[in-house]
């Protein structure tokens, strides 16, 4: 049973409400397509303010901007409700620390909705979450500034600012408020959530799998180019989240573009050396994880030891149909009447070393035939054979 004084109530509110009023609007406020259009051009500028600025210029430091870009984005972050940029950047750093840890304020190992939503709901030991630096934001001048006027920027940005455009602009007061203000914010709102929730849920560990994050399309689509989660949590300090040129990453296309006009600088790229080398590895590790499934005969190292004449006695004295290719003993009679090239090929072969016949003397065996005869291994070979039990060329 949840205790009332477990929950915050200012969060509960605000994540409760807004989304109620974006019922509301469905059902009750005419969309017009000027509010329509403002309500999806806020929702990107207010959105970006959140994963160009308070993510990957505040929390990560992965590129560094004009005084008039960090108003912007300090501005326009606040409309996105989500707290202030010292706030925002201290938990996302504790993250990025504390991955899937008791200390990571939202570990998705704590389950999808905690995640996504319910750690702003519930209140959280502060003693428990993860320390981190934040030094730099304490310094920042523009930070410290919107932190301690965040109410009511966050409130003029928020709420007021997208109802006066629509109402000033074409009388559209109540359009405003509940498509441009509530409605927008709600999905504002989630597509940053997805970024805790989702991009840890879906997708592929494409650099690392130590940890939850993955990346997906679906989720870049969602959360503005952030769903390539796996990339961003192995190399953080880039400003890409997508580094493929047809990968959805709109936040990367504006921190560049402002680059063009000298609104951004010093944009970080990890090597790609380094990126490249943890792709593979991941690639390497998949195909091992692959190949555990697969037959691959008794491993050498666990086969059995014969010299050539205990090979020889086996055959003569036993009946084995026992051939040596490259070192090994190779049990074959369940391939005899098989043998592509006819049985007499392999009959003539048993009790001798085939290993020239095999690779070319008689017929250059493919990799198929080379796999399939992993599962007819025998024993390893020990000592020399005597040219005369060995094949010649034909």
């Amino acid at each position: 049973m949840v205790r009332l004084n477990e929950i915050d109530w200012m969060g509960a509110t605000l994540l409760t409400a807004t989304p109620l009023m974006c019922v509301y609007s469905l059902f009750y406020v005419p969309l017009c397509w000027k509010t329509a259009v403002w309500s999806v051009l806020y929702y990107y500028i207010t959105g970006l303010a959140i994963t160009a600025g308070y993510h990957r210029l505040w929390s990560h430091r992965s590129y560094e901007a004009t005084r008039p870009y960090e108003w912007w984005m300090a501005i326009t972050g606040a409309g996105a409700v989500q707290g202030s940029i010292k706030w925002w950047s201290r938990n996302h750093r504790a993250h990025h620390r504390w991955t899937d840890t008791e200390a990571d304020p939202y570990s998705a190992h704590k389950g999808f909705w905690h995640s996504h939503i319910l750690w702003m709901i519930f209140k959280e030991d502060n003693k428990k979450l993860g320390k981190v630096d934040v030094s730099d934001l304490n310094k920042d001048p523009v930070v410290a500034w919107q932190h301690r006027n965040f109410v009511p920027v966050m409130l003029f940005m928020g709420f007021l600012f997208p109802t006066l455009v629509a109402g000033l602009g074409w009388g559209d007061w109540r359009g405003g408020y509940f498509w441009a203000g509530t409605t927008r914010l709600t999905f504002v709102h989630h597509a940053t959530f997805c970024v805790n929730s989702l991009a840890h849920w879906l997708g592929e560990h494409t650099f690392d799998d130590r940890h939850t994050p993955r990346d997906h399309f679906f989720t870049a689509l969602a959360t503005m180019g952030e769903g390539y989660h796996n990339f961003h949590h192995e190399f953080p300090s880039d400003f890409r989240n997508a580094i493929r040129f047809w990968q959805y990453d709109p936040t990367k296309w504006l921190i560049w573009l402002a680059s063009c006009f000298g609104l951004t600088y010093n944009l970080n790229k990890f090597p790609d050396n380094e990126i490249q080398k943890g792709r593979l590895q991941m690639q390497a590790k998949k195909i091992e994880a692959l190949k555990r499934k697969l037959n691959w005969g008794v491993p050498t190292a666990e086969l059995p030891s014969f010299t050539f004449d205990e090979v020889r006695n086996l055959v003569r004295e036993k009946g084995r149909q026992l051939i040596i290719i490259e070192g090994l003993v190779y049990d074959v009679e369940s391939f005899v009447d098989h043998h592509p090239g006819g049985r007499m090929f392999i009959k003539s072969g048993i009790g001798r070393d085939m290993t020239n016949a095999f690779n070319g003397g008689v017929y250059d065996h493919h990799n198929a035939a080379r796999n399939l005869l992993q599962g007819f291994r025998y024993g390893v070979l020990v000592g020399d054979v005597p040219e005369s039990a060995k094949s010649k060329d034909e």
